[in-house]
């Protein structure tokens, strides 16, 4: 599965580049992600639990961080066992771009792929999963980054308690 996109974030290319390196950030936009640790240097240790068609799985996996152009662009390269399930790996470049009228442009080209019993679930359900995960991941990143929607000068408080916009305070300071 191959795919290509991007997003404009109401943000400034140096906090976008903070967040992508980010286990606290990435563990809140990765769907089902139950603990992300570990550093860009060292890379990320995750587990993700994701149900794809009728498979439930739990996948423990690792996370790199590679090809690092400061502020610029990176390659993150993961792959994830999910026991009789299978596996999955598969990797995203993201650049980033500043905006004319202010903000970020991020642009991701995204690889994946299966195997084991996942794969025998066929190319259409797969790569339809993929695509939703991925736009999933940036559309929650874009949400971290950006904060709430302006209403007022106060983080709202998300549906699980988080305040959300604290990564765009954090950074601005």
């Amino acid at each position: 599965m191959h795919l290509t996109d991007s997003r404009e974030i109401s943000a400034d290319r140096q906090t976008v580049w903070a967040a992508l390196l980010s286990a606290d950030v990435l563990k809140e936009c990765v769907p089902g992600c139950q603990e992300m640790t570990g550093s860009p240097e060292d890379g990320f240790e995750a587990t993700v639990v994701q149900k794809v068609g009728p498979v439930k799985a739990t996948f423990k996996g690792a996370v790199k961080v590679s090809d690092v152009v400061e502020g610029d662009s990176l390659t993150l390269t993961g792959e994830g066992k999910g026991g009789a399930a299978g596996f999955a790996k598969g990797g995203a470049k993201v650049s980033l771009e500043d905006l004319p009228e202010g903000g970020t442009k991020l642009i991701y080209d995204v690889e994946a792929k299966v195997g084991g019993k996942l794969a025998q679930l066929g190319s259409r359900i797969i790569d339809g999963f993929a695509k939703k995960m991925a736009d999933q991941f940036f559309e929650r990143f874009q949400q971290v980054v950006e904060g709430p929607a302006e209403v007022g000068e106060d983080a709202v408080e998300g549906e699980d308690g988080d305040k959300k916009g604290w990564l765009k305070k954090v950074f601005s300071s």
